[in-house]
């Protein structure tokens, strides 16, 4: 079982890599891929860039960790109410090789910030659009505070939140192609 967990952020000190890890690590019996955004880094999609110098090899690269995939977890960084830039240029680079970029994968989206939101604007907007493109949204979740609500050891600290979470991993363990319910 694999699953491929990132952050969809470009930070190196991402919050919202950490969680996505975390939250992946969490899936017994698997193997976690994870990715880091700078590692995708391309210039900015045009359809005019696109037909000077093709599609960049490193949004094949980034396909193919989600055709290897048997699920995926993302947690969404909010940068002024939506997906960071480093995300969506992934995103459209990818989406140019394959149309539904998620290929009918269970994921399980997430998002934390330092405040008390959570990054609810971006899940939201993910959780609507994500289908569109071939995602199976098993579950969804949102951390605010992270500072004060996750330890990097222990997880998710407030248990009100705990639980919340605990039920969103679950929904997604159970779209797995193994089912991994005890």
């Amino acid at each position: 079982m694999n699953i491929l967990a990132f952050g969809a952020s470009s930070s190196s000190t991402s919050i919202n890599q950490k969680l996505a890890v975390y939250t992946a690590q969490q899936i017994e019996n698997s193997t976690v891929t994870v990715a880091d955004l700078n590692d995708f880094e391309m210039p900015i999609y045009s359809s005019d860039r696109e037909k000077a110098g093709g599609i960049p090899q490193l949004a094949s690269q980034f396909k193919n960790l989600i055709t290897q995939a048997d699920g995926i977890v993302i947690s969404f960084a909010e940068h002024n109410g939506s997906y960071t830039a480093a995300f969506k240029n992934l995103y459209d680079w990818v989406s140019r090789l394959e149309g539904k970029v998620w290929q009918g994968k269970p994921v399980l989206l997430m998002a934390t910030s330092p405040g008390g939101r959570g990054g609810q604007t971006v899940l939201k907007q993910a959780v609507v659009s994500f289908p569109f493109m071939g995602a199976d949204v098993a579950s969804e979740f949102s951390l605010p505070s992270f500072h004060k609500n996750f330890d990097s050891e222990s997880g998710i600290t407030d248990q009100t939140l705990k639980v919340q979470f605990e039920e969103a991993l679950q929904a997604f363990k159970v779209t797995l192609p193994i089912n991994l319910t005890h």
